[in-house]
C-alpha cells in the first residue's frame, strides 16, 4: 500500500464504517475486513489513529481495527501474518509520541502496546521499557500521564504470563526497574499529598492519577516479579511503606470533604493499597509472615476501635476484614497434629497470630461483629419497609463477602469462631443469657441486639453444638418469641425462624417436629412479608433434612400447601417466585403421592405463571422443577394436566425455539417423568416425538435422557409409536452408531433390544438396517465386552423370538461376506461360547442359552459341531439362574415370574409409576422369566435324541466334558 494515497482511501471507508445508515456501514465493514492481510494496512491505521486532527470515532475505529489486528495476524504462525519489515516500523512508530489528548483512545493504545509487548518483549522490542521509564520522566503532564498508563499495561501483561522462560524474564525485569518504580510512586505521591493539603485540587487530582497508576504498576512488580520477595529489601520496604502511606490517605480522606474532586480516585487508592496487601497474602503467604503483626494492628484498629471513627469506610473495612479473614483462614499458618511436624515458616506465624489474638482481642472483635456491624442498619430496615422483596433476596451466597460489608462480616465471624472456638463460646453464650425472655417492643436497639446475637448463634451452630441444648431453648424461649405479633418484635419473628433453620440440621430432635410445624404454619400467616418468606425456606431446610419423617408432616401439608401457594401468588419478583416454587417442589417430592388432594389450586395456577414468565427463563426452570415433582406425585392423575403439560414439553425440547438453552435440560426430564406416569398414549403425546430427531443429531450430555424418553414411549406403546417413528427413529440410530463412544452404542442397542423385548415379531424388521453391523460385530469379535454383551443380547432375542427373521438375517450376511450359511452360522456359535463370559448380567445368560438351545433339534453337521459349546453355555445358565430346595433337594428355575405382584411400598420407597407396571407385565410374557431353562434344556436334548437316535446322540454327548455331563444330570434329576 502506497501509505499517502492509501490513507485517503483508508480514511474514506472507515469514516463511512462509522455511519448509522446500514446501507453505508455494511459495505465499509466488508472493505475493511478484506483490507484486513493486506501489506501495510497496519501502517495506514496508525498513521489515521495518530492524527489528532482527525474525528474522534474514526480515529476510535482504527484502534480497534489496529488492536483486533494484533491478536489475528501478529504471531509469526498466524495466517496472513504481518511481515517483520512492518512489524518493525509498527513497533517504533507506537512509541514515539504519548500525546494522545483523547483518554479512552489513550487506554485503547496503551492496551495494543502491552498486547505487541506480550509478543515481541523484551526479544523484539528490547527497546520499548527504557523508552517507556525515560517518557515517564518528562516535565510534560500528558505525556508522562500517558506513557505512565502505558508503563502499567505493559507491566500488567507481561505479569499475567505463565510459562517458566516468560515468568524468569518479568523476574529480569522486575529487579531492573523495581527501585525506580518505587522512586516514581514516592514522588507522586508526596507531591499529590502536599498539593492536597495547599489546596490546589486540579493539580492534586492529577498527581493522583499518577500515584494510582505507578502504584498499579508496583502492585504486578510486587506480587509477580520476585520467587522470594522476603529476601529483597526494596520490595519489603515498600510494604512496609503502604502501612505508613494508607494512614496518610485515610488522614488525607478525613480532612476533605466528600465532594471533593479527589474524593472518588482517594477511595480507589486507598482500596489499591490494601489489594496490594491481600494479593501479596494471597501469592506468598510465607513472605508475608514479617507483616502478619502489622497488617493485624493496622487492620483491627480500624475496624474494631474507635480509630477508625470518621476514617473508614465501607469497602476499606471490608477490605479490612478480608485481610483478618485471610490470615487466621491461611494453611501455611496452621501447625499439623504434631507441631513438630510442621515447618519453621508455619511455627513462625503461628506464633505471630497466637500472641497477636490474645483473649481481650478475640472478645473485642467477637463483641463488635455481633453488637456493632451485625446490627441491621437504617437503610436496611428502610428496605424492609419499602422493597420487602429486594431485602429476602440482597446478596449473600458466592463471592458477595469480598466485596459486601453484611456478608463479609459473617464469613469472618465464623472463619474467626471456628479457629478459636473454645475462647469465643463462653463470650457468644453470655450474650445469649443477657437477652433471656421476650424483649420490650419499644426498645428498638434491644431488639437490633437480639437480632444480631441470635443471627451469631445461628453462623456458628456447628461450632456451638456441644454448648447449646437447644431444643431446651427452641421450647422455653424461641417457641414464645414467635408468638409475639406486635409488628416492631417482626426482626424478631424472622430472625428465630431463621435461626431454628440453620439448627435444623445440626441439632434438634425429631419429636419436636410437629411444634416446629405448628409455628411454621402460623408465621406462614404472619403480617409481614419478609417473616413469611424467611419462613419458606426454613420450612424446606426442615423438609429437606434426612431427620424428616412424613407422618408427622401430613397432619400440617393441607394449610401449609395452600399457605405457601398463596405466597407464591403474593410476590411478585422473579427471584422470590422462584424460591417459594423450590420450597413447593421440595414439599412435593418429600411428601410424594401424599400431595394429590392439595394441588388443584397449584396446577390452576401454574399456566398463568408459565404465561407470566415469558421473559424470565430461570423462573420456567423453576417451573419445570416443579412439575417434575408434581407428576411424580400425581402419578397417573398427571393426565389431567396434559392440556397445559404438553405444549410446555414441546417448546422447551424443540431446538428451534430460543428458550431451549435455558429449558432443555429440566424439559427433557419433565418429557420423561410425564411419560413414565401416562397411564396411555394421547395423539398429542405421540407428536410431540417429533421433537426427538433433532435432539438426536445434537449428540449433546443430553443423549442418555432422550434415550430413556425412546425407551419410556416403546414401553408405553410400542406399535402405535413404532408404526409412526420407527423409519425416523432406525435411520437416526444408524447415523448416531457412525460415531459415538463405546457407551453410546450401548445405549443405542439397549433402546433396540427394548423394540426387541416389547415387539418381538416386527421389531426385527422395523430395525433391520442395524442387525448386519450387530451380527459383524460378534462375528469380528467386537473387543469391548460391555458393547459384545450388548451385541449377544439383541441377536440373542431374533434367534429365541423370531428364527425365521434369524434365517433371513443369516441369508444376507451370508451374502454379504461371500460365506457359506453353515460355516458363518458356526462361526457366531463359536464366538459367542468363547465370549459368553462378556456377559455379566443373569438375565441376559439366561437368554443366550436359550437362544442358542433353540437352534435344537437340529441334524445340521455345523450345529451338531458345536453341540457341546451350546450344553457348556447351557449348563452356566443353569448355574446361573437354578436355586436349590434345601427341605426337597430339588432345583427350581429363580427366575421365573408366575403373576403380576403389587409391591408394597415402605415410606421412604417411591411408589411403582405407570412404567414400572409395564415393565412388570411385559416380563410375564418375557421368555426369560416365563420359561424354565431345566425345562426347556430338557426337552430340546429329548427332542434331539428322538431325531438322531440312541446311539448317534449318546456319540454327541460324548462330545461333552464328563464333568459337564455330571452337572447336567444333577439339574436334570426328575424329569
Amino acid at each position: 500500500m502506497d501509505l499517502n494515497s492509501a490513507s485517503t482511501v483508508v480514511l474514506q471507508v472507515l469514516t463511512q464504517a462509522t455511519s448509522q445508515d446500514t446501507a453505508v456501514l455494511k459495505p465499509a465493514e466488508e472493505q475493511l475486513k478484506q483490507w484486513e492481510i493486506q501489506p501495510g494496512f497496519y501502517s495506514v491505521l496508525l498513521n489515521i489513529f495518530t492524527n489528532h486532527t482527525l474525528d474522534v470515532n474514526v480515529r476510535w475505529l482504527a484502534v480497534l481495527y489496529f488492536k483486533n489486528g494484533i491478536d489475528r495476524y501478529w504471531r509469526r504462525v498466524a495466517p496472513h501474518s504481518l511481515s517483520e519489515e512492518e512489524k518493525s516500523t509498527l513497533r517504533a512508530g507506537l512509541i514515539t509520541n504519548f500525546n494522545e489528548p483523547v483518554n479512552q483512545i489513550a487506554t485503547q493504545i496503551s492496551v495494543l502496546i502491552a498486547k505487541v509487548a506480550r509478543l515481541d518483549c523484551p526479544r523484539q522490542w528490547p527497546e520499548l521499557i527504557p523508552t517507556l521509564l525515560e517518557s515517564v520522566k518528562v516535565q510534560d503532564d500528558l505525556r508522562q500521564h500517558r506513557a505512565l498508563l502505558t508503563f502499567y499495561h505493559v507491566t500488567k501483561t507481561l505479569a499475567s504470563k505463565r510459562l517458566a522462560a516468560d515468568r524468569k524474564l518479568f523476574y529480569d525485569l522486575a529487579s531492573g526497574i523495581y527501585s525506580f518504580a518505587c522512586s516514581l510512586w514516592n514522588h507522586h505521591t508526596d507531591t499529590f499529598l502536599q498539593q492536597i493539603f495547599t489546596g490546589d485540587e486540579a493539580a492534586a487530582t492529577s498527581s493522583l492519577e499518577r500515584t494510582l497508576l505507578s502504584l498499579k504498576v508496583l502492585r504486578k512488580l510486587t506480587v509477580h516479579g520476585f520467587v522470594e520477595p522476603h529476601r529483597n529489601v526494596e520490595v519489603m520496604g515498600f510494604l512496609h511503606a503502604v502501612f505508613e502511606r494508607l494512614k496518610q490517605f485515610l488522614e488525607c480522606s478525613r480532612s476533605i470533604g466528600t465532594e471533593n474532586v479527589c474524593r472518588d480516585r482517594l477511595e480507589k487508592t486507598i482500596i489499591l493499597f490494601t489489594k496490594v496487601l491481600l494479593d501479596f497474602l494471597d501469592q506468598h503467604p510465607f513472605s508475608f509472615t514479617p507483616l502478619i503483626q502489622r497488617s493485624l494492628e493496622f487492620a483491627v484498629s480500624y475496624v474494631f476501635t474507635e480509630a477508625g471513627e470518621g476514617v473508614a469506610f465501607e469497602r476499606f473495612i471490608v477490605q479490612c476484614m478480608n485481610l483478618i479473614k485471610m490470615i487466621v483462614k491461611n494453611y501455611a499458618y496452621k501447625p499439623s497434629k504434631h507441631f513438630e511436624d510442621s515447618s519453621p515458616e508455619t511455627l513462625e506465624a503461628h506464633k505471630i497470630k497466637t500472641s497477636f489474638f490474645t483473649y481481650p482481642t478475640l472478645m473485642e472483635i467477637c463483641r463488635r461483629l455481633v453488637s456493632h456491624y451485625f446490627l441491621l442498619t437504617e437503610e436496611e430496615l428502610t428496605m424492609w419497609e419499602e422493597d420487602p422483596e429486594g431485602f429476602t433476596v440482597e446478596e449473600t451466597g458466592g463471592d458477595s463477602w469480598k466485596y459486601s460489608l453484611r456478608p463479609c462480616t459473617e464469613v469472618l465471624f465464623i472463619d474467626i469462631f471456628h479457629e478459636y472456638n473454645q475462647t469465643l463460646t463462653p463470650v457468644l453464650l453470655e450474650m445469649v443469657h443477657s437477652l433471656q425472655g421476650p424483649t420490650n417492643v419499644e426498645d428498638t436497639n434491644a431488639l437490633l441486639i437480639k437480632d444480631a446475637v441470635y443471627n451469631a448463634v445461628g453462623l456458628a451452630a456447628y461450632e456451638l453444638f456441644d454448648s447449646v441444648d437447644f431444643d431446651q431453648w427452641f421450647k422455653n424461649q424461641l417457641l414464645a418469641e414467635l408468638q409475639v405479633s406486635h409488628n416492631r418484635y417482626k426482626p424478631i419473628r424472622r430472625r428465630v425462624i431463621w435461626l431454628i433453620g440453620q439448627w435444623i440440621s445440626v441439632k434438634f430432635k425429631s419429636d419436636l417436629r410437629p411444634m416446629l410445624y405448628e409455628a411454621i404454619r402460623n408465621l406462614l400467616q404472619d403480617q409481614d412479608l419478609v417473616v413469611r418468606i424467611e419462613t419458606a425456606t426454613t420450612l424446606k431446610l426442615t423438609v429437606d433434612d434426612f431427620e424428616f419423617r412424613t407422618e408427622q408432616f401430613l397432619p400440617y401439608l393441607e394449610s401449609m400447601f395452600t399457605l405457601l401457594f398463596q405466597l407464591l401468588q403474593e410476590v411478585t419478583e422473579c427471584d422470590t417466585k422462584m424460591h417459594v416454587l423450590h420450597v413447593l417442589s421440595c414439599v412435593i417430592e418429600r411428601v410424594n403421592i401424599q400431595i394429590r388432594p392439595y394441588v388443584g389450586c397449584l396446577v390452576q395456577y401454574l399456566p398463568l405463571l408459565w404465561k407470566q414468565s415469558e421473559e424470565h427463563n430461570m423462573l420456567r426452570c423453576a417451573i419445570l422443577t416443579t412439575l417434575i415433582h408434581l407428576i411424580q406425585g400425581l402419578g397417573a392423575d398427571s393426565k389431567n394436566l396434559y392440556p397445559f403439560l404438553l405444549p410446555i414439553i414441546q417448546l422447551s425440547t424443540d431446538v428451534s425455539q430460543p428458550p431451549h438453552v435455558y429449558l432443555l435440560e429440566d424439559g427433557l426430564e419433565l418429557w420423561l417423568v410425564t411419560l413414565e406416569n401416562s397411564p396411555c398414549l394421547t395423539p398429542e403425546l405421540l407428536r410431540i416425538f417429533q421433537n426427538m430427531s433433532a435432539l438426536l443429531e445434537l449428540s449433546s450430555e443430553n443423549l442418555r435422557t432422550c434415550f430413556k424418553i425412546i425407551s419410556a414411549y416403546i414401553f408405553l406403546s410400542s406399535s402405535e409409536f413404532l408404526q409412526v417413528y420407527s423409519g425416523d427413529l432406525c435411520r437416526s440410530f444408524c447415523e448416531l452408531l457412525k460415531d459415538i463412544t463405546t457407551e453410546g452404542q450401548v445405549q443405542v442397542l439397549k433402546v433396540v433390544e427394548n423394540v426387541l423385548k416389547v415387539n418381538p415379531a416386527l421389531g426385527p424388521q422395523m430395525f433391520q438396517p442395524l442387525l448386519p453391523s450387530v451380527f459383524r460385530g460378534i462375528i469380528d469379535g467386537e473387543r469391548y465386552p460391555v458393547v459384545m454383551s450388548t451385541y449377544l443380547g439383541v441377536i440373542g432375542r431374533v434367534l429365541l423370538q423370531n428364527a425365521s427373521f434369524f434365517s433371513l438375517l443369516l441369508s444376507q450376511m451370508a451374502c454379504e461376506c461371500g460365506q457359506e450359511l453353515d460355516q458363518l452360522l458356526g462361526n457366531m456359535i463359536e464366538m459367542w461360547v468363547d465370549r459368553m463370559d462378556n456377559i455379566t448380567q443373569p438375565e441376559r445368560r439366561k437368554l443366550s442359552a436359550l437362544a442358542l438351545l433353540s437352534l435344537l433339534p437340529s441334524d445340521n453337521s455345523v450345529i451338531q459341531d458345536k453341540f457341546c459349546g451350546i450344553i457348556n453355555i447351557s449348563v452356566e445358565g443353569l448355574h446361573d439362574v437354578m436355586t436349590e430346595d434345601p427341605e426337597t433337594r430339588t432345583y427350581k428355575d429363580c427366575m421365573l415370574m408366575s403373576h403380576f405382584e403389587e409391591p408394597k411400598v415402605t415410606e421412604d420407597e417411591e411408589p411403582p409409576t405407570e412404567q414400572d407396571k409395564r415393565k412388570k407385565m411385559l416380563a410375564l410374557k418375557d421368555p426369560v422369566h416365563t420359561v424354565s431353562l431345566q425345562q426347556f434344556v430338557y426337552e430340546k436334548l429329548k427332542a434331539q435324541q428322538e431325531l438322531l437316535g440312541e446311539q448317534a446322540f449318546q456319540a454327541l454327548m460324548e462330545t461333552v466334558d464328563t464333568e459337564i455331563v455330571t452337572q447336567l444330570q444333577e439339574f436334570l434329576q426328575g424329569f
